[in-house]
Order: C-alpha cells, then sequence, then structure tokens
C-alpha cells in the first residue's frame, strides 16, 4: 500500500510539473510580441531622448521616422557593413571582441539643418551593467579650418540608465542633473586626439570642455560611466574623424 501510495505521489507530481511547464512555455510565447514590442519602444525612446527629443508610447514611431532618417552598422575603420540591421546589434557581445572585429551601430539623426549620430554605449557599474546612448553633432567646416577638422567631436545629449545600482547613489546617472552636463563636451583634444569625458570626484572644472562632475557617493557608478564611455567611443573614433560622411 505504502509502494502505491508512493508511486501515486510520484506519478502525479511528474504530471503537474509537465503541466505547469507546458503553461509556462506557451505564456512565454505567447507574451514574446509583446515583450519584444516594449524592447523595441524602449530603445526607440532612448534613442531619441539622447538626441533631447522627448517621446511616448504613443508617439515614438511617428518621432523616429521622422528624426532617424539612417542608420548603419560600421567597423573600427569607419567603414560601412551591409547586411548588419544596426538595431539588433547587441552590444554587449560586440564588446566581447577585439576592437577590430566589432559590429558598431549608428544613428543619424536630422533636426532642422543640424546632424547627429546617436552611438550606443554599455558597460559596468558597482552592481550590475550601466548603459545609454550618447549623441554628437556635426561640426561645420568654415574656409579657416586645417586638413585636421573633425566634424563629430561635440556631444550634443546623452542618456543613461542602470539595472541595479544603489538608489539615491550609482542610481542617480539616469537623471538630467548628471546626463545634461555632457551637452557641449568634446571626446577629442586639440591635437585631434581622443580622450573621451572624465567624470569628476570633488567638481569639474567651469571652463574643461571634457569633464563633469562625479555623483556625490556614487564614484564607482560614475567611473564606469566614464569607462562606458571611453571603451565604445574609442571604437569610433576614425569614424567621427571623417569628414566624408
Amino acid at each position: 500500500m505504502n509502494v502505491q501510495s508512493n508511486s501515486y505521489t510520484f506519478v502525479y507530481s511528474s504530471i503537474i510539473v509537465v503541466v505547469v511547464a507546458t503553461l509556462l512555455a506557451l505564456a512565454a510565447t505567447a507574451l514574446k510580441p509583446a515583450q519584444d514590442r516594449n524592447v523595441e519602444i524602449e530603445k526607440k525612446q532612448n534613442i531619441l531622448s539622447s538626441a533631447r527629443i522627448t517621446a511616448s508610447r504613443e508617439n515614438v514611431q511617428k518621432l523616429y521616422d521622422q528624426y532617424i532618417t539612417d542608420s548603419y552598422t560600421i567597423n573600427s575603420k569607419g567603414e560601412k557593413i551591409e547586411g548588419i540591421d544596426p538595431f539588433e546589434i547587441n552590444l554587449r557581445e560586440e564588446l566581447k571582441k577585439p576592437q577590430d572585429q566589432r559590429n558598431l551601430p549608428v544613428f543619424e539623426c536630422t533636426l532642422d539643418d543640424s546632424l547627429l549620430l546617436v552611438i550606443p554605449v554599455y558597460g559596468k557599474g558597482l552592481w550590475g551593467p550601466i548603459w545609454g546612448y550618447v549623441s554628437l553633432v556635426r561640426d561645420k567646416k568654415t574656409p579657416s579650418d586645417s586638413a585636421s577638422f573633425i566634424p563629430y567631436k561635440k556631444i550634443y545629449g546623452a542618456i543613461f540608465d542602470h539595472k541595479g545600482e544603489t538608489p539615491g547613489l550609482g542610481a542617480e546617472i539616469n537623471q538630467a542633473f548628471f546626463q545634461i552636463p555632457f551637452r557641449n563636451k568634446v571626446i577629442f583634444d586639440g591635437s585631434g586626439r581622443f580622450h573621451s569625458i572624465k567624470v569628476v570626484k570633488g567638481g569639474a572644472g567651469l571652463s574643461s570642455l571634457n569633464e563633469v562632475d562625479g555623483i556625490s557617493g556614487g564614484t564607482i557608478t560614475s567611473k564606469g560611466v566614464q569607462a562606458m564611455l571611453d571603451t565604445c567611443l574609442v571604437s569610433y573614433q576614425t569614424y567621427f574623424k571623417s569628414s566624408n560622411k
């Protein structure tokens, strides 16, 4: 009797596990299109936000189609790569590759008479991944500019987010007070060398063109943002310096 009872319990438990697993699999399959759509919407909102364009779920597609006038994939030499959708690139996976083997997404944003390049960034904070988008505005070349003119060196806008940084400290990277100071900073020095942006503890110099204030109490996350920008933007430097786009 005890053997039969144990067998019944085992069979019953096995059936329940199979049924529950099947239901979960069906639910996951049914929900995946909605989940994918939410990811797409959030990504387009972030791309637009880095260009200082605020989009709701309702108008994001309209604004994206209006302002994002081109998108493509390049390599570290600044050459366009055909057949790779920039919107589908997983930057986290690309950063695991050597720099000269990475596929790099680029989104062009047209604002009135200004052309922006929007670039995704991905890195590591204190407790987990951090990410975002940075837009750079094309400088207009004048007759006095030299052959070393760099068309894309000035940041137009930036947006950052995180998965699990400390509330009130590192989590503040997704706040406007931290993101706005990145505007108008430059990522090349006067001699054309890439130097990215420094996130400075204790206050950035008022006249500095490549420093922003770090977050008080969030030093590790702030430095994570600095490292993220350096690691990601350096791969694009050849493309930023090219005037043939």
